[in-house]
């Protein structure tokens, strides 16, 4: 059983498709197909079976797979020691984001980080919290950028992975400019007014629906699907309100803000990491990323800040610079 076979093996399980796991590591698809047979072969039993189209896991597939993701993330952790130890300069930063955080606070930051840094390579991934959590916890990333949702009483949502607070914001309903809207409307008042939904899997989608149900009713979605800047522009266009986050609205004038009350709706932002894995490069950009926060860099971004960040227990398109 060869290193380079697990890393094939783990690329299939992952894409569930040998011409897009040849892709990912950077071989042909023969040489992929081949070298996963031969593994196969050495441990005596198929790990894939195709099923109507579809590549599945076998039973010794489902149990060589966990020990596989171990061991790889075990090999890089070691190479990446060792070239901290023997002095290389070069590292690399696998940062997720959601894509919220990726529209106006990640660039600033990345730049910022960069500047000091020029030669560690940095990798964002764009994905909602509960994605990014699980890449997390597979060790496919190193710091997350999350939106963790506020219990009514102020506390965290938080499960079992380490998260530093950066700022706490506030969501307001979004309305046309041109809508008959109070200043102030309870979360029941939702009940008849047509909402812009964002898309499954993001935030703001469970945040809003939850606040519905609570109140003891299912809203009237007159628009469903997209991210931030769609559900903005159908907003805009008048076909509904949205909840969003307050900081977001500053620079649309074709919108009108609410505040929203009983109960009002806050979101943390946070960032998320197991400090048993970072090594340094990852390290330095925490660091660098709570300093900004602490000294006010991006205070603007939201109505107020966390304040000196706590540490709790977390939940949790790609891109490159360098």
């Amino acid at each position: 059983m060869q290193v380079q076979q697990l890393a094939y093996f783990a690329a299939v399980a992952r894409t569930r498709h040998f011409t897009h796991a040849a892709s990912l590591v950077g071989v042909s698809q023969p040489t992929l197909s081949k070298q996963i047979r031969v593994l196969e072969n050495s441990l005596g039993s198929p790990l894939f079976v195709r099923n109507r189209g579809q590549i599945e896991l076998t039973s010794a597939g489902e149990a060589l797979l966990p020990h596989a993701q171990r061991i790889l993330r075990d090999l890089e952790s070691a190479q990446r020691s060792v070239d901290e130890v023997t002095g290389l300069r070069r590292g690399r930063v696998r940062l997720g984001a959601t894509p919220t955080l990726c529209d106006w606070l990640v660039p600033e930051l990345l730049t910022r980080f960069h500047e000091l840094h020029p030669d560690i390579e940095l990798e964002v991934q764009e994905a909602g919290s509960r994605v990014l959590t699980g890449e997390l916890g597979q060790g496919r990333l190193d710091l997350a950028l999350l939106i963790v949702p506020l219990r009514s009483d102020g506390a965290v949502e938080t499960g079992a992975i380490e998260t530093t607070s950066l700022l706490r914001e506030r969501l307001v309903l979004a309305s046309p400019a041109s809508a008959d809207m109070p200043e102030v409307i309870d979360v029941a008042g939702l009940r008849d007014l047509p909402l812009v939904m964002f898309r499954e899997g993001y935030d703001l989608r469970e945040v809003t629906l939850g606040a519905c149900r609570d109140a003891g009713f299912e809203p009237h979605l007159a628009v469903e699907g997209g991210e931030m800047s769609a559900a903005l522009r159908f907003v805009e266009a008048g076909l509904g309100h949205a909840v969003v986050p307050e900081m977001v609205l500053g620079s649309r004038p074709g919108l009108r803000s609410t505040r929203l009350e009983k109960p009002s709706l806050r979101r943390e932002i946070a960032l998320a990491f197991r400090s048993d894995a970072l090594q340094l490069a990852a390290l330095a950009f925490r660091d660098e990323l709570l300093a900004s926060f602490k000294e006010g860099a991006f205070k603007e971004l939201g109505r107020t800040s966390a304040g000196a960040p706590s540490r709790r227990g977390g939940r949790a398109g790609r891109a490159r610079t360098r």
